[in-house]
This record gives structure tokens, sequence and C-alpha cells, in this order.
């Protein structure tokens, strides 16, 4: 049996787009299997085929996986013409409020593709989900057979990853500790608010902090309106850097000295692993996946909007050399529950059920 699956949007170093291409290398293990995608970034067009040349490699008894993180009307019409058995990975999709201000049209297909949900609901023969709170959704919705598969995160490629020494010389000559961000800077994630929470720490607490917020701006818009918000503020030691080389963001990782998100939606929320393989403490707020994927193992903040609180965790994380230890001890002691040949396994299990015809459709 091939088994090919289906992305929406493939980009470089996108999360959903990571996940689809490690799916595919432990599947070709098994037989064929391509990877498609209604849009395809020229940079992977040699390794993503586009959705439109899919009919040429149909077959009748193929398994087809639908990764979903965004609404596109014509990935789901294409599905629903289809007959091959489907699974659904569900990564969740962004609450559309947070982007109505700034791409309207984008907000609307993620409205969309909660509806889209429930069209797939009875199509899909079964749905994995990549964490706990991810399946929870799922179960409200309606679906029945819900499993979850959580991502298969190699934090120890990264971990084993010479850091970049240009970036390690530049962070050395920084005059005091470095709080570190690491994810996509959008609405959701509240980069906004750790701004402010920064301003808060340096203004009364911690003057000779340092604040570098790592990720790709995919929004023009919030982009220039963080940095407009940043320069108001006067954050001389705040850095926004965009993409990074995985020897760069090694070297950050490296150096940080906590790591913190004060993101609002997450499907699980990989940074977290991150920042533990490198003995950083994490300080997170209670929001989506982040306190199934996090556990004990990280300072958790309630979910109010209080650049306040968040300032002064920040400066007891910095001065409490005992608070630290204990979490980056229990940081490595929860990182074994995300063992990457633990999930690769849990993921072919559930594909084989499918595959076996031991789940009804």
């Amino acid at each position: 049996m091939e088994i090919h699956q289906i992305i929406v949007s493939a980009s470089p170093g996108d999360a959903v787009t990571n996940t689809a291409l490690a799916y595919q290398k432990l599947l070709e293990q098994k037989g064929p299997s391509l990877l498609f995608a209604r849009y395809v970034d020229p940079r992977l067009d040699q390794t993503v085929r586009p959705l439109t040349a899919y009919e040429a490699e149909a077959k009748p008894d193929s398994l087809l996986i639908y990764h979903v993180s965004i609404g596109e009307p014509e990935v789901v019409r294409f599905l629903l013409g289809r007959h091959e058995r489907l699974v659904l990975v569900y990564h969740n999709i962004t609450p559309p409020e947070y982007f109505a201000e700034f791409d309207p049209g984008f907000a609307a297909l993620l409205s969309g593709g909660r509806a889209e949900l429930g069209l797939l609901r009875e199509r899909a023969d079964t749905a994995l989900a990549v964490s706990a709170y991810n399946a929870r959704e799922l179960e409200a919705l309606g679906y029945r057979d819900v499993r979850v598969s959580p991502l298969p995160v190699d934090v120890a490629a990264l971990r084993a990853t010479e850091p970049d020494p240009v970036t390690m010389q530049a962070l050395d000559e920084l005059d005091g500790p470095l709080l570190l961000y690491v994810g996509q800077l959008l609405p959701h994630k509240r980069p906004d608010l750790l701004l402010a929470a920064y301003h808060v720490l340096t203004t009364y607490l911690r003057p000779d902090a340092h604040l570098a917020l790592l990720g790709p701006a995919r929004l023009e818009a919030y982009h220039h309106a963080l940095q407009t918000f940043s320069s108001e503020l006067n954050l001389s030691g705040a850095t926004i850097t965009g993409w990074l080389a995985p020897e760069q963001l090694a070297a950050y990782y490296s150096k940080a000295d906590v790591f913190v998100t004060m993101s609002e939606h997450e499907g699980f929320c990989v940074p977290l692993l991150e920042a533990m393989s490198f003995d950083v403490p994490v300080v997170a707020r209670a929001f989506g996946a982040i306190p199934d994927t996090m556990g004990n193992a990280g300072l958790l903040l309630p979910p109010e909007e209080d650049p306040v609180l968040v300032a002064e965790a920040l400066a007891e994380m910095l001065e409490s050399d005992g608070l630290r230890k204990e979490l980056i001890r229990r940081g490595q002691q929860r990182l074994p529950a995300f063992d990457l040949e633990t999930a690769n396994a849990t993921f072919l299990d559930h594909v084989r059920d499918v595959t076996d015809g031991s789940r009804p459709r």
C-alpha cells in the first residue's frame, strides 16, 4: 500500500512541513510515500509535489494522511471527492480573531478551517492529535476515533549542532543575562506582551537583561507593529532577529539564561522541549497545549495579561539559583516523555491499524 501525505502549504522551517517530512522518511521504510501541498515554496519544489500532481500517482488502495492547521477549501473538496482511506493529523487551528486586524483574509481561512473539520469528521478513518489538548478539541467536535500521536521532535539533533562561532562571540559580549523567545512572530504568540514585560523588567528590576526574539515574521504588518512598539519603548536591549539557521539557533540556546513565551495558543510548542534540552529554564503562560507539553518542568504563569507579573517572574528566575536548578532538573526528567523513537513508533502503530483494517470506518 502506498501512503501519501497532504499539507496546505509547504515552506522551509514550518512546523507542519517539518513534521510531514519526518513522517515521509518513516513511511518510505514501508513503501512508496510522497508529500503533496496546495502551495509549495520554490525552495521545496524538489521535495514536495503540487496537489494537482496527485492524480497521476493515485491508486485505489492508497492511504492519505492530511495535516490540518488551517482552512483551505480546495484541499477539502479534493479530499471529499476521493475514495482512499484518510487519516487526519490535527496540529490545531489558531483562533481567527488574533489575525482579524492584521490580515482579514488569513483570519477567514482559519475560521473556515474549523468549519472544514466538521466536514471531514465522517470522511476520516481516524484522527491523530499531536497533543492531548488537540485530542480534547477533536472529541468536542464529535470525532470518535481520536488518538494522541506526539510530534516527532528531534531535540537531540539541535542539541548536537555545533553553535555558530560568530553568533557565540556576539552573545559572549553581552553585559547581562539573556532572555530568549523562539517561535513565529505572530499575534497569538503575544511577543508584544513579552516586550511590555521586558520594558517593566529593565526599567525597575534588571536593567542589564537582554531579550532576543527568534523566528520568522510571516505577517509583515504585525512585524512592523512589533518593531515600532519596541522602538517607542526604547528597548535597546531587545533584538528581533527573524529566521535563523540551526547553528545560530543552537548558539542562542547555549547562551540563554531563561526561555520565555507569552503564547496564547499552542497545539504542542516544540521550543519548550528545545529549551529543556539545552538546560534552559522555562517561563510560559497556561494556554493551549503548553501545560500538557511542559508538565511541571517550568514556571507556569496564569493566563492573565499582566506584564508586571511576567517581569517579576523573570526577575525571580534570573536571581534564584535554586529555582533555576530545580526547573532544569525537571526539564531533564520531562524530555524522555517525548522520546523520538517512541513518537515514531506510536505514529506507525496508528497508521498500521488503519491499513490493516482493524479500525472501522
